[in-house]
């Protein structure tokens, strides 16, 4: 896999990838960014929000699983000292549709242990969460881990 990056002055850059789609990249404003881009951090968490949420769809079809909506919010801890990597990322994954709840799970820990390589890339401590139909269904395997 390829990714060109290209400088465009002071700290914003765009990246295209071998799918030939571009992504702008800035830093914020207090580190000489001008806001034109997202955050190199934030698209970690949407690369790896992007990749579970791949790998949970194409599951649930597989289970036949009827989905309807699947969000997903990612939420990172950092260190304090440089470099502040993420130590810890809460997902909560918001599915609607006739789910079985254990299906759920089955298909959001596949992906955290199979098949995402993006969680499998990083470091950091992935805690899933489960919120199905507007309700939150604790981890059968690790206790109440719906919390929000």
């Amino acid at each position: 896999m390829r990714v060109t990056t290209t400088w465009h002055g002071k700290r914003h850059f765009s990246a295209t990838g071998a799918s030939g789609h571009t992504v702008s990249i800035d830093a914020k404003p207090d580190a000489g960014g001008e806001d034109k881009g997202a955050r190199p951090m934030e698209l970690l968490l949407m690369g790896l929000t992007g990749c579970t949420g791949i790998d949970v769809t194409m599951i649930l079809e597989r289970m036949r699983q009827p989905l309807e909506a699947l969000d997903i919010e990612a939420v990172g801890t950092r260190r304090e000292e440089y470099p502040q990597a993420f130590t810890e990322i809460h997902l909560t994954y918001r599915i609607t549709g006739d789910v079985q709840p254990a299906k759920a799970w089955r298909a959001i820990h596949l992906s955290e242990e199979k098949y995402c390589s993006a969680s499998a890339s990083l470091s950091a401590r992935i805690v899933p969460h489960l919120v199905l139909n507007g309700a939150p269904v604790p981890d059968p395997g690790v206790g109440d881990s719906a919390e929000d």
